[in-house]
């Protein structure tokens, strides 16, 4: 059977549930994702030649030849990586990404838009929008505390910091035409117990809201703030908790930002979604593969990703919901990982969106939970490859199976040689 034909049969399959998949696929494309830049070298940076990751509550393992080493590979890494992997996309970038190439290089708390200029010159060549985060680890001064520290002058550099990191997220806004959304995580917290829980949490509440107390339009930039349950040398306490930061979300009317590896690994994540969107004005998602602890594996299209992309499309509020991918692997080809996590959230959106979503709620407010329970085990044989096959042709990318050979062409290639 040709292609054509194995489409048409998948179609009327879902439309005998009442889904158009041609819908479904160009609802899809129209949702923009986040990729986040550091996969591409190991969460290292570029602020120093030969910059490297050290501490902050952050790991990355595995020492897989081809990292990138400066920032022309690392983009034209992300440019091979955009023509592997269908969809819409943005680019997620971290403070400690500056190019210092033309001038000299200053210290975080010195940082300006020009020292980013390249980022979005090259960023609105692609047609990819940035969005932007203050990189409070890997720096003599984030040993211990940052935001929540109780000497004041390392404190103040970290307010500084973010301060700035506000003004260039609102530079990338203004320049790109579309609102950046700018993230403060802090890896703030203790390996053992604390005795002044209060203290930190009251210093960190006062810091935030120091850094936001300048109003910037909300057309060039948007502030999140995320939060995480332990982190390596921070087992016993973290400052910034969910509960710190969802009360500090609601009451000061900034977005929330849910990161999947922040929480314990017993806990289902999606389920927040619909109670989270009853008080904050806008959420960010943080999608990445949680084994054990906050390991950040790169995503793939399991059970977790495909009940948060369920989640995602069930509220209804997607102008409200903001995508984005955080994980990081330097144990196997970082061209793969990138692809492999930016296709299974493209899947599991697809996935989410070829769901019967109106059949299965008239089936629960009728009391017939045995129809819903059967209709949820019917679409788990549904030809969803099929659609997502048809999804990868339109955008012109290749197939799941054709994308092993040009990863690895490109390893042979380019990063082999680095």
């Amino acid at each position: 059977m040709k292609n054509k034909d194995i489409y048409a049969d998948a179609k009327e399959q879902y439309a005998a549930l009442g889904v158009d998949t041609d819908a479904a696929i160009s609802r899809l494309k129209q949702i923009p994702v986040s990729l986040h830049c550091w996969q591409g070298d190991d969460v290292g940076g570029f602020e120093t030649s030969g910059a490297v990751l050290d501490g902050g509550g952050i790991q990355v393992t595995g020492n897989y030849p081809g990292r990138s080493r400066t920032i022309a590979e690392l983009r034209h890494d992300i440019e091979k990586v955009m023509t592997l992997i269908p969809g819409t996309y943005r680019l997620n970038l971290h403070a400690s990404y500056a190019d210092f190439s033309n001038c000299k290089p200053v210290d975080r708390d010195k940082i300006e838009p020009k020292h980013f200029e390249s980022w979005i010159n090259w960023a609105l060549e692609q047609k990819l929008p940035l969005d932007f985060n203050a990189t409070l680890f890997s720096h003599p001064k984030a040993a211990e505390m940052t935001l929540a520290s109780k000497d004041r002058g390392i404190r103040d550099f970290w307010i500084e910091h973010t301060k700035r990191c506000r003004d260039i997220g609102a530079y990338f806004g203004e320049k790109q035409g579309s609102p950046c959304i700018h993230n403060i995580w802090i890896p703030d917290g203790m390996k053992d117990i604390p005795s002044d829980r209060q203290g930190y949490r009251e210093i960190l509440l006062a810091s935030l809201d120091d850094i936001l107390s300048k109003p910037i339009s909300s057309s060039y930039l948007k502030d999140s703030v995320e939060s995480k349950v332990f982190g390596i040398g921070s087992e016993s306490y973290v400052v910034g908790s969910h509960e710190f930061y969802m009360g500090y979300a609601v009451s000061r009317k900034k977005m929330l930002t849910i990161d999947m590896g922040h929480f314990h690994p017993t806990e289902n994540v999606s389920d927040k979604l619909s109670s989270i969107l009853l008080f904050v004005p806008e959420l960010l998602l943080h999608l990445s593969r949680c084994v054990r602890w906050d390991s950040d594996h790169v995503i793939i299209f399991n059970d977790d990703q495909r009940a948060m992309a369920e989640e995602i499309i069930r509220t209804g509020k997607l102008d409200r919901i903001h995508i984005g991918t955080d994980f990081f692997d330097g144990s196997i080809n970082r061209i793969g990982a990138w692809v492999i996590g930016a296709r299974a959230t493209e899947k599991a959106l697809l996935y989410a969106l070829l769901e019967p979503h109106d059949r299965l709620v008239k089936y629960e407010e009728a009391g017939n939970y045995f129809a819903r329970l059967a209709l949820n085990e019917e679409l788990k044989t549904m030809p969803f490859g099929t659609v997502w096959q048809r999804y990868c042709e339109q955008s012109s990318v290749p197939s799941d199976t054709e994308v092993i050979s040009a990863v690895m062409e490109y390893e042979k290639d380019v990063t082999s040689k680095r």
